[in-house]
């Protein structure tokens, strides 16, 4: 087969092995994003569970990504979702993998997470392996990167088991030096043990600002997308809702996932930064997310 031709085929061959929901998943948010603007009015999510989530079920958002960080906090945040009638269809997990004495404390950690979680109806863990050092610029040396993959590889297999969809997510460390840790962790996994939960800004920012490295992203990695997270900016600063930036273009992306016959769950990540206009509440900022993702992805639900 001429090169040309072997390339031209590989995203149909990643087609067939694409992860399908067994049911439309309904959009939800990140809990990170609502820290974000807690923060900025002094104040930190997560202190008080209860008023978090009546507070968070005023936008009118009908699930939440929480990020999960043990079994205790899965057990006290789920009533406090019931009673506000909030689904949880998706999870964030942290988790360190590079380090090969310390990948089956790991995977057993999130495992034990994802037996608590599933019954209430998550069926995707999103992950996103923890660099050397948080904001440092020491990368993993190529054998690291390798015990992570197989790590990402295991934890997602024993996921798939219990009917869990294991999601790799990145931030900017991970598309330093020509991307190698990102594009290690999805060639050297399985798409049927692991999926990719896009993180479209993270992916600009982390391209220098660059929406080519998105939509370039999208055409390799397309088949392999289980979960999106959405964030816009406008000249490279967050916006402090979706509607405002103008930096990726989602009806692009939305179009291009149709093409290829790929789904995900969405979840807004509508995160603030101090250089962030202060023009509205957390929960204003959230009731506009939600009216522009079911206009820009309304052929998704």
């Amino acid at each position: 087969m001429e090169r040309r031709d072997f390339l031209a085929a590989v995203p149909a061959i990643g087609l067939m092995s694409s992860f399908k929901s067994k049911e439309k998943l309904p959009i939800s948010c990140s809990a990170y994003d609502w820290t974000t603007f807690y923060r900025r009015n002094g104040k930190e999510w997560g202190d008080n569970i209860p008023n978090d989530i009546a507070e968070y079920a005023k936008s009118g958002i009908s699930a939440l990504e929480p990020n999960i960080t043990s079994v205790a906090l899965a057990i006290e945040l789920i009533p406090q979702l019931k009673k506000q009638g909030i689904s949880m269809p998706s999870i964030y997990v942290n988790s360190l993998l590079h380090e090969k004495e310390k990948v089956e404390e790991g995977i057993k950690t999130i495992l034990a997470i994802a037996d608590r979680v599933k019954p209430y109806g998550t069926s995707i863990i999103v992950t996103n392996p923890s660099p050397i050092n948080w904001g440092g610029d020491e990368l993993k040396t190529d054998s690291q990167l390798a015990v992570q993959a197989a790590a990402l590889n295991k934890l997602g297999a024993a996921l798939r088991k219990k009917g869990i969809k294991l999601a790799y997510h990145t931030h900017d460390m991970e598309m330093k030096a020509g991307a190698r840790e990102f594009h290690h962790m999805l060639q050297n996994t399985d798409a049927e043990n692991m999926g990719f939960c896009f993180d479209l800004h993270w992916v600009y920012q982390g391209s220098m600002d660059s929406a080519l490295a998105v939509y370039d992203t999208l055409r390799i990695y397309g088949h392999r997308i289980v979960e999106l997270h959405l964030r816009q900016s406008k000249d490279g600063v967050w916006s402090e809702a979706l509607d405002i930036g103008s930096d990726i273009d989602y009806q692009k992306v939305a179009k291009e996932l149709l093409k290829i016959n790929v789904t995900p769950h969405l979840v807004i990540e509508q995160c603030i930064s101090e250089e962030t206009p202060k023009t509205m509440t957390a929960v204003e900022a959230h009731q506009r997310d939600l009216v522009w993702v079911k206009k820009v992805f309304k052929e998704f639900l």
